[in-house]
């Protein structure tokens, strides 16, 4: 993919806007996570406060920040900061950043204005759905998927996506399936996704209905990520992003893996600072194995801070090869940084930091959860084979 790069912008007012936003959204995270509701406040606030556009271009009215616009950093930092609030807002805000990345890269003049200006001056929501399992797990009673067909001047898509985030808060989802039958993206059944297709479908649609039964997880609940069911769901050519096949032959995964890693991260800095303001609050600061505890926690959150920077300057500077390469390193390596900070947050504080309303429980119940994501060992593979030049799938870590 060709990446456009506009002026470096620092933006320390609006990182500041954002982080008071935050205060709020960590309060409120609690009560979406007991409900498995989606935040709907937090993203009005972001919408009210102007946060709500930030991959969408400046000439469009929004803030011109991610990899498009050579400002990656300050988006990974808005979505760390969102994530040391609440992890499933962080999730629900990575859905629609992507998304408006993938309109902006790929989508047409006439979709840019229409779609953007839906985001800027209404807060329409956005986010961006593959999840088609190859086989169910055992207990469901079959398979899930989609299948797609032409049709006039549309398609036809008829089946299932489950891990459907925001199914009940977004305005519109970009559904990646794949002419050659049930996959997504992630399941492709065509030759190197070459039938993967991503029309972009307006969730008010009538046959389009969410079962919200099957999604009921230990973390990452406000999420909503129901399954949600399309019922012979007409989307019309004016719908349709890019050409099929985009999505995996430009390796878009790859532009969206570290932000990943931007929100681990940001699980990882609140789990330290409720560690030095209950050690500290505990009069705990001398034992010696807690400074320990302490001492590895700093040296984890800097090392991630360090590598989130990295990989966006790469980005930013037009080095793209480089910058899907490290952007997997970087969310194998947070992965573990963030873990380990938790566990030795959990080991300074005691058990009750993970008795509720404590965030540390809910934080530590998410973070398991959404590493999940991805396979670590196939990610590591795969790092190890493009590092000896062999074959590897950069985007989704197929062995």
């Amino acid at each position: 993919m060709t990446i456009p790069i506009d002026q470096h912008v620092n933006h320390p007012e609006l990182l500041e806007r954002l982080s008071t936003l935050a205060e709020t959204f960590a309060q409120r995270a609690d009560g979406y996570d007991r409900t498995a509701s989606f935040p709907v406040e937090d993203f009005d606030d972001l919408f009210s406060a102007g946060l709500h556009a930030p991959a969408v271009p400046r000439s469009h009215g929004g803030l011109g920040l991610g990899p498009m616009h050579g400002d990656t950093h300050t988006l990974w930092l808005m979505t760390k900061r969102l994530a040391a609030a609440d992890l499933s807002l962080a999730r629900c805000w990575e859905g629609h950043v992507n998304s408006l990345v993938l309109i902006d890269a790929l989508g047409s003049e006439s979709q840019k204005s229409r779609w953007f200006d839906g985001v800027v001056r209404h807060g329409e929501k956005w986010v961006a759905w593959s999840g088609e399992p190859r086989a169910p797990k055992p207990g469901e009673p079959k398979r899930f998927g989609t299948t797609v067909q032409r049709e006039g001047d549309g398609w036809i898509v008829d089946g299932t996506k489950i891990f459907a985030t925001s199914a009940t808060g977004a305005d519109w989802a970009i559904l990646l399936v794949d002419t050659a039958g049930p996959g997504g993206a992630r399941n492709s059944a065509s030759g190197a996704g070459s039938g993967v297709l991503m029309l972009a479908c307006e969730l008010a649609d009538p046959s389009v209905s969410i079962d919200s039964s099957w999604w009921d997880p230990i973390g990452m609940r406000a999420t909503v990520s129901h399954l949600v069911r399309f019922d012979h769901t007409f989307i019309p050519d004016t719908q349709r992003i890019g050409e099929a096949g985009d999505y995996l032959r430009q390796s878009w995964q790859t532009a969206f893996i570290p932000q990943y890693a931007a929100s681990f991260l940001g699980a990882a800095e609140a789990a330290y600072a409720y560690a030095l303001e209950y050690v500290t609050h505990q009069h705990k600061s001398d034992d010696p194995y807690v400074q320990q505890r302490v001492g590895a926690m700093a040296v984890a959150v800097e090392t991630g801070q360090l590598w989130l920077k990295h990989v966006a300057d790469l980005w930013d500077s037009g080095r793209v090869a480089e910058a899907r390469a490290a952007g997997s390193r970087a969310r194998h390596l947070v992965e573990h940084l963030a873990l380990d900070t938790l566990d030795h947050c959990v080991r300074a504080c005691g058990a009750r930091c993970l008795v509720k309303p404590s965030p540390i429980e809910r934080i530590q119940r998410d973070l398991l959860f959404y590493v999940r994501h991805d396979n670590d060992d196939h990610i590591l593979a795969t790092i190890g084979r493009a590092v000896l030049g062999e074959p590897h799938d950069s985007s989704f870590y197929k062995p």
